[in-house]
């Protein structure tokens, strides 16, 4: 009798266990999505680049671009976008939901390494119903980002680079109803989470074409404090760039590592105007250049509604730069999300 009430007991703890477990807000992982691109340079043409080096947000993108990199500089990129017209639930399952008018990352370049920070997530929501019941949700992720990379002097063709991230943040979210004057508890939770993450990327240049690619939280963990550790959801980006002059032209494509890769086509062109005397490409104190870039990506192309439009400019001047960027589905300017930066050569 003793032995079937102790079992009895145990299989309810541990149904407890596992319902404790579904309470778990968030249920996605996946970071390195194509909206997700911290540099208005890569968006601008599509919102991928793995195969433009003359971009200060490029570890970003794949650290590899950085074996092309002779200047050292500081960049930062700050996001504008209108309020996401989308529930609460769908707010908190979303890891990487950001806030509309923030900094969306800082980056020191070095030459062949590179030091990165980005707020990863950063929600703040409350709701109160009809009935009087409430939800609260604060979610804050941060990563710290290493890069680094190189090039064999044997073959000068090829560079490769590595990003390790340190992650790190806290979530705070509670559920409550109202019995009477009272409010009653459903759920509480307060934990901490930190994590590791790495990158690797390739480059392959041949006359004036680049041949990239990138795999991105190949190797990733988060552990949570209280609840059971995840890992970040792989993907992998392929492209190709060609440089003819002034003109930039770039494709590729983003998927992820999974059984069902849910993949993303990119097209993207840019032109720079070159008003100094050196070539569009240098990289020196006199340069001063505009550059204007299209792009556009999409799952299948099928119709104006699945395709996301991109669009941006840039104004280079001796060691400063400023770049912006815009994004929008079906062509809805009041959807658009824009990504301005400002670059300072040291």
């Amino acid at each position: 009798m003793f032995a079937k009430c102790l079992l009895i007991l145990t299989t309810c703890l541990v149904c407890c266990s596992l319902y404790s477990q579904t309470l778990f807000p968030i249920t996605s992982y996946d970071y390195a999505i194509p909206e997700n691109n911290v540099s208005p340079i890569a968006m601008g043409v599509g919102a991928i680049n793995v195969s433009n080096s003359d971009d200060p947000f490029a570890a970003y993108s794949n650290p590899a671009l950085l074996a092309s990199n002779e200047l050292s500089s500081f960049s930062t990129s700050f996001r504008l976008t209108n309020p996401d017209d989308i529930s609460f639930w769908e707010t908190v399952n979303i890891s990487n939901s950001l806030k509309n008018k923030q900094f969306k990352y800082f980056v020191l370049n070095t030459k062949q390494a590179s030091f990165g920070y980005q707020p990863v997530a950063g929600v703040h929501i409350s709701e109160i119903n009809a009935d009087g019941s409430s939800k609260y949700y604060d979610y804050q992720l941060d990563k710290v980002q290493i890069s680094l990379s190189g090039k064999d002097k044997k073959y000068d063709k090829l560079g490769a680079g590595l990003s390790i991230k340190y992650l790190s943040g806290r979530l705070v979210y509670l559920a409550e109803h109202r019995v009477g004057n009272t409010l009653v508890r459903d759920t509480f939770i307060d934990d901490k989470v930190k994590g590791i993450s790495t990158d690797l990327g390739f480059t392959y240049t041949q006359g004036n074409y680049t041949y990239a690619g990138c795999a991105y939280d190949l190797l990733s963990r988060l552990w949570w404090e209280n609840y059971d550790s995840v890992s970040i959801q792989r993907r992998l980006s392929m492209g190709m760039g060609l440089d003819s002059g002034s003109s930039h032209w770039n494709a590729g494509v983003q998927s992820k590592i999974s059984r069902e890769p849910e993949t993303t086509y990119h097209l993207g062109y840019g032109y720079t105007w070159n008003f100094s005397q050196s070539t569009p490409t240098a990289q020196n104190s006199s340069r001063q250049t505009m550059d204007l870039r299209l792009g556009l990506y999409s799952k299948d192309f099928y119709g104006t509604d699945n395709i996301n439009y991109t669009f941006g400019g840039g104004y280079y001047y001796k060691n400063i730069r400023f770049d912006f960027s815009l994004n929008n589905k079906g062509m809805k300017m009041s959807d658009s999300e824009y990504l301005f930066a400002l670059s300072l050569g040291i």
